[in-house]
């Protein structure tokens, strides 16, 4: 697995889900495709008891742990992410991120909650062992509209945004490990008897 989107609200249809999807839209029409993970929809119980050998969390851990890239999205609320992420990054091995680049997202009712991603979020990616956490992207209710049938429309300041950090995901992370040449085969040695040199 190349990049892992990981929706950590717990709402079937929330702001934070569409800025995942348009992340998401953008990577594969660069030849990125992602998978996705919905944290509620893991065994809830499982998730509140930190039943890591539960099937669905296992497999979720694996999951991140196969990911190159991984970019996750929260809602904030009282200043924090979502307690469902919460819940779920403190299942991750401490290693969880080592190597790793992370692109978090957050939406809020005001700007004044941006910090979140700075001040709650990136230590927790930080201690896990992300090699390179991306600037945050936040987008207030207002930027994100989202509408009954579940499409979504993303104010053009954040889109920009989103714009940039696909860019740098795909340039930097991505397309280098896609691309990369395959191992180098090496010749069968060769008794010192075969050697013929010239002078």
């Amino acid at each position: 697995m190349t990049a892992l989107l990981i929706a950590g609200s717990p709402s079937q249809r929330s702001r934070s889900a569409a800025l995942l999807d348009a992340v998401g839209l953008r990577l594969a029409r660069r030849g990125a495709p992602p998978e996705h993970l919905h944290i509620r929809d893991l065994n809830p119980q499982a998730l509140l008891l930190a039943d890591t050998g539960h099937r669905s969390v296992a497999h979720a851990v694996e999951r991140v742990l196969d990911a190159r890239v991984l970019v996750i999205a929260t809602p904030v609320y009282k200043a924090a992410y979502s307690g469902v992420l919460k819940v779920f990054l403190d299942l991750l091995p401490q290693t969880a991120l080592k190597g790793k680049t992370v692109l978090p997202l957050a939406t809020g009712g005001s700007p004044h909650h941006m910090l979140a991603l700075d001040y709650a979020l990136r230590p927790v990616l930080q201690s896990l062992g992300a090699k390179h956490i991306l600037p945050g992207i936040y987008a207030t209710d207002a930027q994100v509209v989202v509408t009954p049938e579940g499409s979504h429309e993303v104010a053009g300041d954040v889109a920009g945004r989103i714009d940039d950090a696909v860019n740098l995901l795909v340039t930097e992370t991505l397309r280098p490990a896609l691309s990369a040449p395959a191992p180098a085969t090496y010749f069968a040695p060769v008794p010192f008897s075969q050697v013929r040199c010239s002078v």
